[in-house]
């Protein structure tokens, strides 16, 4: 038997018009800026550009400005967020994904600003109302971030 390579969906690399469709998030709180690939029940790798415009490098920390290891997890859970919504057809639906639970993190690098984060999500177990993800954050191959969560989908 052969594994099949599973296939992008169809249209579904997204621009920040289509992340804006799929995720309830705004500045300044959206941290996915561009979906390169998404496969349908598997994974989703996207991309958030760290500028040193953002506001959470003027105190975190000044000298020595490094990205919060809280939001790269939370750029992780909207990217699984992202693929939930587009993988389950519940974009339009005014459905949310809501993080239930946080589970080994660790954080490996840190994230200075000027840099690229990947972000590479997945299912781990996928239900109607609760998925597992498994989650890892990287800048330019070095991993930063890795992080097991699990969501709720949810009315909003």
């Amino acid at each position: 038997m052969s594994e099949e390579t599973p296939t992008p969906v169809e249209g579904k690399s997204l621009d920040i018009t289509g992340i804006l469709a799929a995720l309830p998030h705004r500045y300044p709180m959206l941290l996915v800026d561009r979906v390169v690939s998404l496969v349908a029940d598997g994974q989703i790798h996207a991309v958030k550009a760290v500028s040193f415009n953002e506001g959470f490098f003027q105190g975190h920390f000044p000298g020595r400005p490094i990205m919060p290891g809280v939001l790269q997890i939370e750029a992780l859970a909207q990217a699984a967020g992202i693929l939930a919504i587009e993988t389950l057809g519940l974009a339009g639906t005014g459905k949310l994904v809501y993080f239930m639970a946080i589970e080994e993190a660790k954080f490996r690098a840190p994230v200075e600003p000027g840099v690229l984060l990947d972000l590479e999500a997945g299912f781990i177990q996928k239900r109607s109302r609760v998925c597992k993800f498994w989650g890892k954050a990287s800048v330019g191959g070095k991993v930063t971030c890795e992080v097991n969560f699990t969501a709720m989908i949810a009315d909003s």
